[in-house]
């Protein structure tokens, strides 16, 4: 969402590398680049205006100290700035209710925004995070289907979802979901309220009395980070009448200029709780400011590679994986596994932009051959070759070779590049794993490349 951004914002500061202080003559571009590059991203200009006198306010008559440039203070001091207008801290979400009743959620906003995939998305981050047993209730009894979706995602899922007809007022449904969550021992009940294709009296009416049948401990607001500027308007007309308590700011991944993500903390004061980062029910992420300040301004957010990969390998795998790198006995098998993996947490560029410095480095790679086209170029080569061919690659002769170009409908030149990138990959990894790297089972990935 913040490529653009990111890379006005870095070519900016790298004006100050060489500098050995920070002068208003020498930040008077830079500065004036920002915030350009803000408004471009659809930032609204008021926050733009703040942020910009903040920066400079703090940056002014700095000493830079000698182990560091100008640059990377100036760089320092963006990033604390961003943090600030991000939040700080992330808030934690309310999944403790009344005695003996659950926490209740409520999910709003306007059509189209997510609202049904981000209830089940929250559902199965609670059940996850929480240890607690969540509960759907389908409150969106105009848009066709929408009760239909939320049954179907929670059969997949596995999270209880309650029984309502399109035929229902939303006031009976939350009256019968109350009866329906004790008797299912629903410890956070998650209602998918109905939206309007703009805000209008009927919904915030509709809203107010379902809020009046059943408080709830959350309101969260489902806005599209497409919208830019215009979700600042949406949150404050639903924060007026309802009295917001998060954001949820889905299409987080697409191509939005992130205008919203940098404007709606600081206009509204809601605080964003969670990113909606691709269409798979797993695909929400808790909200870091911290976090995504460092990506912004390609500083990486390893920690949150570290939490994304503990959701799809486990230590023993790690560990397995360490081992036989230490070895000399990583596989191409083992490779392959590795591959299906990285697909599961985002692809190779997701994770490269994840490490600090290694975002400009994914662009200039996706200029040449981008990673994650390379990947299924030899991932349909790996997948061509026989068991015994992937646990003893040194087998593959020139008949085996031009088969498997066949195979993957590539040539007998990639073959051999990958399998001579593998070789120096496989060398490069043991060498790391004997000088004591990887002892703490970390494995990282075997990349041949």
């Amino acid at each position: 969402m913040f490529n653009q951004l990111s890379d006005k914002v870095l070519a900016s500061i790298q004006k100050l590398r060489g500098q050995g202080r920070i002068t208003e003559e020498n930040i008077a571009d830079t500065i004036k680049e920002i915030r350009l590059a803000l408004l471009e991203a659809d930032v609204n200009f008021k926050v733009v205006k703040v942020f910009i006198e903040r920066v400079k306010a703090k940056a002014l008559g700095q000493d830079v100290l000698k182990s560091i440039s100008a640059g990377q203070q100036f760089t320092k001091i963006v990033n604390d700035e961003l943090i600030e207008l991000l939040g700080k801290d992330p808030i934690p979400l309310t999944v403790k209710g009344k005695p003996g009743e659950p926490a209740v959620i409520f999910m709003v906003g306007l059509q189209g925004a997510g609202k049904t995939t981000s209830s089940a998305k929250l559902a199965l981050h609670i059940r996850k995070q929480y240890k607690k047993k969540p509960g759907l209730v389908p409150a969106d009894v105009y848009r066709p289907a929408a009760i239909d979706q939320l049954k179907t995602l929670g059969r997949t899922n596995d999270v209880p979802v309650f029984p309502s007809s399109g035929d229902q007022k939303p006031e009976e449904i939350l009256q019968a979901a109350k009866r329906w969550a004790a008797e299912e021992l629903i410890e956070v009940l998650i209602v998918d309220t109905a939206g309007r294709l703009q805000i209008d009296e009927d919904l915030m009416g509709e809203l107010g009395r379902l809020k009046e049948i059943w408080t709830p401990g959350e309101v969260l607001l489902v806005a599209d980070a497409m919208l830019g500027q215009q979700s600042v308007n949406v949150a404050e007309g639903f924060h007026q009448r309802l009295g917001l308590t998060g954001l949820v700011l889905t299409k987080v991944d697409g191509d939005a200029r992130g205008g919203a993500a940098l404007s709606i903390r600081e206009s509204t004061g809601i605080p964003i709780k969670f990113l909606g980062v691709g269409e798979k029910v797993g695909a929400l992420e808790v909200f870091h400011p911290d976090r995504l300040a460092s990506r912004i301004l390609d500083m990486g957010d390893v920690v949150g590679l570290v939490e994304r990969a503990q959701d799809f390998i486990s230590e023993k795998e790690a560990k397995e994986s360490a081992r036989k790198m230490a070895r000399n006995e990583f596989t191409i098998e083992d490779f392959l596994k590795q591959i299906k993996m990285m697909k599961k947490m985002g692809g190779l560029e997701s994770i490269l932009k994840m490490l600090p410095g290694m975002g400009q480095l994914s662009k200039q790679l996706k200029g040449m051959s981008p990673p994650d086209d390379e990947m299924k170029k030899i991932e349909a080569i790996i997948s061509s070759m026989t068991l015994k061919e992937r646990q003893n690659y040194k087998i593959l002769n020139g008949s085996r070779r031009l088969r498997i170009a066949e195979g993957s409908g590539t040539t007998a030149a990639d073959v051999n590049r990958f399998i001579k990138q593998f070789e120096q990959s496989k060398k490069m990894m043991t060498q790391m794993m004997k000088m004591g790297m990887g002892r703490r089972g970390g494995g990282g990935f075997g990349m041949p490349f």
